[in-house]
């Protein structure tokens, strides 16, 4: 499966089940609005007589009752607006959950691609030392060359072997976790596809305005921004719950006590003498100092994050930029010339196998620096929130 990194976020988006699942929280979040929003369903009573001393027909009275519960203090409202920022909450925790997600599967792409680009330089190590060696076995059977010229190349294949094997084993581990985050079938083979590396410099991105972006686009400092007000609006909710609740009702009696077709008007609340909701009051209180130094403690960790990503992002586009881009297409000319000239016995065994090493050093070397560098600009977006170095 040939991949770009905008196809398989596309992919990502519309199949991972994470987002799904968190999709339906926001959905249960607006439904509590709509609860806030309700009224309270009146109350509606009948009775029947059924049997009275010295009555003869007892079945005849009955009374009837409805009553209906009114919020006062503004309750039905704050608990409207507290569900409201519910909503909120449950968009911000999607959201962050969208960019943590995404920041996984981009390193998970990334890793993939330039861990391959190095399986491939041992891939051509072995097949070429493979015909090497097959060339040098026919050679010491006809007694042109010693056993140990032989042994030393079989040594070398078998090392690398080993290393490649291991390589992809680590390749194997990632395409799993990528094919999971993408919804991909575990029996596809994910080969990604990337550009030319033409994003923006960090160095001419100034810092300020790296950390002015995270405090604007940090989903996780929003929702504790959103805890804040939720507790401030819920203590002025308990403070409003220490005020009485009233009950109006309306009574008909046919054959009440005091007459006839007896109709009376009430009205019911409780008084507030021993329970004015203290405990909650206080609850909330502590729950505001709580949360404000929890929304102060993110914004450290958001000012923490940008900077300790800054610094690692600008020291690696500085060593990457000192590397000359001609140096790995200059190494593996040589490498083929070097394959010639040990074919016409002009190098040496050890001189050969130097080379050869060197090269796979250098070339695995190179591939991952590019690969830090690329991580380094992602955790950058990350810890901002802001696709600013976004590579294709």
């Amino acid at each position: 499966l040939k991949l770009t990194v905008k196809q398989a976020e596309d992919q990502f988006i519309k199949n991972n089940l994470s987002l799904i699942i968190q999709r339906y929280n926001i959905d249960n979040a607006s439904a509590q609005v709509i609860t806030a929003r309700l009224f309270q369903n009146p109350d509606f009573s009948f009775a029947n007589g059924i049997h009275a001393t010295g009555v003869p027909n007892a079945f005849s009275e009955q009374s009837i009752g409805v009553s209906q519960l009114f919020f006062t203090a503004g309750k039905r409202n704050k608990n409207i607006q507290l569900a409201k920022i519910g909503v909120e909450q449950a968009k911000y925790q999607f959201f962050d959950l969208l960019r943590t997600l995404k920041f996984t599967l981009r390193n998970d792409f990334y890793t993939i691609y330039f861990q391959q680009q190095s399986a491939n330089v041992y891939n051509e190590e072995i097949g070429s030392l493979s015909k090497t060696l097959t060339v040098f076995k026919e050679q010491y059977t006809k007694g042109n060359i010693a056993q140990k010229e032989v042994l030393r190349i079989q040594s070398q294949l078998y090392s690398l072997q080993t290393e490649y094997n291991s390589l992809l084993s680590g390749i194997d581990t990632t395409q799993s976790e990528l094919k999971l985050l993408i919804k991909a079938s575990p029996n596809t083979y994910i080969e990604p596809q990337v550009s030319a590396d033409n994003q923006q410099q960090v160095a001419q991105v100034p810092y300020q305005q790296l950390l002015d972006s995270a405090y604007a686009n940090r989903y996780d400092l929003k929702y504790t921004k959103a805890a804040v007000d939720y507790n401030n609006l819920n203590l002025k909710l308990q403070k409003a719950t220490a005020v009485p609740d009233v009950s109006l009702s309306f009574n008909y009696d046919k054959l009440g006590s005091y007459g006839n077709n007896f109709m009376s008007a009430g009205i019911a609340f409780s008084l507030p003498f021993f329970n004015r909701n203290q405990g909650n009051i206080q609850q909330a209180r502590i729950a505001i100092d709580q949360s404000k130094v929890q929304f102060q403690s993110q914004q450290d960790q958001v000012q923490s994050d940008v900077a300790t990503s800054y610094k690692s992002a600008l020291r690696l586009e500085k060593l990457y930029n000192s590397f000359d881009p001609k140096f790995k297409t200059d190494f593996t000319n040589l490498i083929r010339e070097v394959n010639i000239n040990y074919e016409k016995r002009n190098l040496s065994m050890l001189e050969f196998l130097d080379f050869y090493d060197s090269y796979k050093t250098n070339t695995i070397q190179i591939n991952n620096l590019q690969l830090s560098k690329v991580l380094a600009l992602e955790q950058l977006n990350y810890a901002t929130g802001t696709p600013f170095f976004n590579q294709q």
